[in-house]
């Protein structure tokens, strides 16, 4: 026990060393992440030895997505990349967003044709960004990509195209760039909705007849959105529509709430953060029957005890790791991502001898 903790008091003290934005106890740290003990030491490995190489395309494109941007960009420009394949832990094979699955198809064949590294692990230690995600297909060369390569998505991923415990998701890109919640916070809303009105649950249209809820679907400008989450005790998403402000619901201090009907296996970093320490999951069909009571019911059990406050404390502390940098910082998004890439390196790799 006494080994344990001296480990954990050494690796949390280089973690508060490295984050300027937010420092929390020993106590946070054990609540908030899955492994502290494991995730400090490891990520420091990770900066050092962990290499990535990138397949060039056949021609020059960009992503549609922002945040599928951002994190080709972070990645081409780090150190994580490079030019030496049989120094690479993963292979990165990049192609466009609005590429269609024969010629996704096509770029695998070519691969396999060009390179040897494919073959060794049928795609097990390749990677690739897609928003729109894959579906099964028939093709060879697309099962394997869909089936042993790591897919990273955006958050929410498409129905049906995410593989838990193998791919991953980008956090969502930020609303706003302020950097930190008004002074003097003050809950002035029981909870704000931010909903894009086009899907919308039962619970979602119950909530619109409470006056301590305040519903929008799109804030004036970034100084208003900053004060509905800074101002708000709980911040309700509805998963599958616009659930992009969770990171900055958690930096001003507002409770996630995540409308949903099924378990989420594609939140943002799982393999890092304990999402239930941080946020608050409600069934979208749980409480039709009793409508606004049913809701408050749930949030005044996830309140019990003045637990709130310590969630909003972790939160804020996690939303560091949730919000994008334009240059990348340490324990930022861009590395929390390429971390878990590094917790998926360990694949099957076949002799020499034996690849084709």
């Amino acid at each position: 026990m006494a080994i344990f903790y001296f480990s954990f008091i050494l690796c949390f003290s280089f973690f508060s060393s490295s984050l300027s934005i937010h420092s929390i106890s020993i106590t946070d740290s054990a609540s908030l992440y899955l492994s502290p003990t494991i995730l400090f030491p490891d990520y420091q490995k990770m900066l050092k030895s962990f290499r990535i190489y990138m397949y060039t395309p056949p021609k020059p494109f960009s992503f549609t997505s922002p945040v599928e941007s951002l994190f080709f960009s972070s990645l081409k420009n780090s150190p994580f990349v490079t030019q030496d394949p049989e120094d690479a832990h993963l292979f990165f094979v990049p192609f466009p967003s609005d590429l269609s699955t024969r010629s996704i198809a096509r770029v695998i064949r070519d691969l396999r044709m060009e390179f040897p590294y494919w073959n060794r692990t049928l795609g097990a230690d390749h990677f690739y960004v897609s928003c729109a995600g894959l579906g099964y297909e028939s093709d060879r060369n697309l099962v394997e990509l869909k089936k042993n390569s790591v897919q990273i998505s955006c958050f929410p991923a498409p129905d049906g195209k995410f593989v838990p415990h193998k791919d991953i998701t980008l956090p969502p890109p930020a609303n706003t760039h302020a950097t930190q919640a008004p002074a003097n916070r003050t809950a002035r809303y029981r909870g704000f909705v931010k909903y894009n009105g086009v899907k919308e649950s039962a619970l979602i249209n119950d909530l619109r007849s409470a006056s301590d809820f305040l519903m929008e679907t799109e804030p004036s400008d970034e100084k208003t959105l900053v004060d509905r989450f800074a101002n708000s005790e709980f911040c309700l998403f509805e998963y599958g529509a616009d659930t992009s402000g969770i990171g900055e619901a958690l930096r001003f201090g507002c409770l996630p709430v995540v409308i949903t009907d099924r378990p989420i296996k594609d939140l943002p970093l799982m393999d890092v953060l304990r999402w239930q320490e941080i946020a608050a999951f409600v069934g979208s069909t749980v409480n039709t029957n009793s409508g606004l009571k049913g809701v408050k019911r749930v949030l005044d059990r996830t309140c019990k005890d003045d637990t709130c406050e310590g969630m909003r404390r972790l939160g804020v502390a996690a939303s560091h790791h949730l919000l994008w940098n334009e240059k990348p910082e340490p324990y930022d998004p861009f590395h929390m991502v390429v971390y878990e890439l590094w917790l998926r390196r360990h694949t099957i790799r076949y002799a020499r001898s034996e690849w084709i």
